[in-house]
Formats: structure tokens, sequence, C-alpha cells
């Protein structure tokens, strides 16, 4: 027969071995709840501050295109020549912050259109491209409306970041974490840079475009693209950023280029006529 003494050394054994298994079941049961919150957290943690990602993973979820752009974890690339990459997943709100990172190649051009007609953030070489030498068709410029007030570019291959504000009647181009463009299209001001957009066939009140990167033909990469709604109780720098100085030979330049561009839409809308 078992003793009463074995009998309690084998059932304190179980209760050791029970009580082991609970606190190891315990212990699972936390590091999987605090990986679960965590996970939780980084996932809140890109929208909480009110951003929506539109660039991620390995897929083109919401975005349109011909099959000549690429993603692989969250880099946007164009390929070959196709036209642009557009987000159709919604239209660009009213008024709306769209923050972004890119970088282009030697000589690139490429641009982020955000309105209808004209409205374009300018992607660009400025060091080496033929535009980079009027300001108002640089990088970050409202491109051949407003020039940006300085130079705020990395040299070509390494990432830039860029952010567009819109609210109202305000425009705001940032570059590499300085505003470089405010613009508020109904002061009488800038009445000349609107005039000039006008003649290109932009009109600065239009609204409720998708958002659309641009394919120039040469190579461009983005990434973390991200877009956020402004309510109206949601306040925007307000401080002015005077434009960069362009020299007159520039101008000169610019106004047979104008010329140029308004006669090209002419033909092109005759051509339609008939």
């Amino acid at each position: 027969m078992i003793s009463r003494c074995t009998l309690h050394l084998q059932y304190t054994r179980m209760l050791r071995i029970s009580s082991l298994a609970l606190l190891c079941l315990s212990l699972s049961w936390c590091l999987a709840t605090a990986y679960a919150d965590e996970s939780t957290s980084m996932i809140a943690g890109s929208t909480k501050d009110g951003f929506e990602p539109l660039s991620q993973g390995d897929h083109f979820t919401n975005w349109k295109h011909n099959g000549n752009w690429k993603i692989n974890s969250g880099v946007i690339s164009r390929q070959v020549k196709g036209g642009a990459l557009v987000y159709v997943g919604k239209k660009i709100p009213d008024d709306f912050e769209l923050r972004f990172e890119w970088k282009v190649g030697t000589g690139s051009n490429s641009g982020i259109y955000y309105r209808p007609t004209q409205y374009e953030y300018q992607i660009l070489d400025n060091a080496v491209h033929a535009d980079g030498k009027n300001p108002r068709t640089s990088a970050a410029s409202l491109y051949f409306c407003v020039q940006p007030s300085k130079d705020m570019t990395k040299p070509a291959g390494e990432w830039n970041t860029g952010r567009i504000v819109c609210k109202g009647t305000i425009i705001q181009h940032w570059l590499n974490g300085e505003k470089v463009i405010h613009l508020d299209y109904k002061n009488p001001k800038w009445a000349s840079n609107v005039d000039m957009l006008r003649q290109r066939g932009g009109n600065l009140e239009a609204r409720g475009a998708h958002l659309s990167l641009q394919d120039h033909g040469d190579p461009v990469w983005y990434q973390n693209i991200r877009l956020k709604k402004l309510k109206e109780t949601d306040m925007v720098d307000m401080n002015d950023v005077t434009p960069a100085v362009i020299p007159d030979s520039v101008l000169e330049a610019e106004k047979k280029k104008l010329a140029e561009i308004i006669k090209r839409r002419e033909n092109k809308i005759q051509s339609q006529k008939q």
C-alpha cells in the first residue's frame, strides 16, 4: 500500500507541475496580448494623426496604371513609358494635406497632380534638367505659376520629403521640412501668377481630382504617400513666403515657352473640333 506520506509528496508534485503549467500559460497569454497591443498600436500609429497611407506593401491597391509602374515594399518606381499612376481609391478632398517622399534619377522630371487642370507639384533634378534654370518650373514649384523661395532639393538619387497643404484659397508647397510656397490665389498680389496658370489652361478654383503621379519618361521613385482631410478647425501655417527672384533672361525665355504651350493647346483644341 502507498503511504500517506508518498501520496502527499505525489500530490504536492502534481500541484507544482500544474502551477508551473498555469504560470507558463499565463505568461504566454500576457506576451501574446502585449504583442497584439503593440501590433495594434503600430497599425493605429500610421493613421492616429489622421493621415491615410496610400502607398504600402507590394500591391497597387486602389491605384490604376498601364503596367509601367512597380511597387516593392512601399517604394513606387516608374519603369517604362505608359502614362501616369493614378490613385482611384478616392478623390482628393477640397481641404487636405498630402505628405510624400520622392527621388529622381539624374536629369529626371516628374510631377504630382493633386487638383484638376494644372495643379502640379514639380518633381525635378534641378541641377541637370533644363527646367531647373527657371525657379518657376523647378522642384517644388507650382509649375508655371509660383516658384519656391529657395532650392531645397537633395542630389539626384537621394530621398526628399514633400508636403502639399491646401485649405480654402491657400496653397502651400513644402520641401525637406521648409515651406517654400505660400499662395493665397484670391490675393491681388498673385494676380499675374494666377493669370499665367490660366493661360496654360489652369483653374485654381477647380476641385475634385484623383491624385496622379506623372510619367514624364524619366526614372522617379515615390514612397510613404499619405493623405489627410483637413477639418474647418484645423489650423495651417500662415507665415508668408517670398518667391525666389527670377532673372530677366529667364523671364524672357519663360514668355517664349508659355507662348509655345498656348499655341500647342490651341492647335489641339482646333484639331478636336475638326
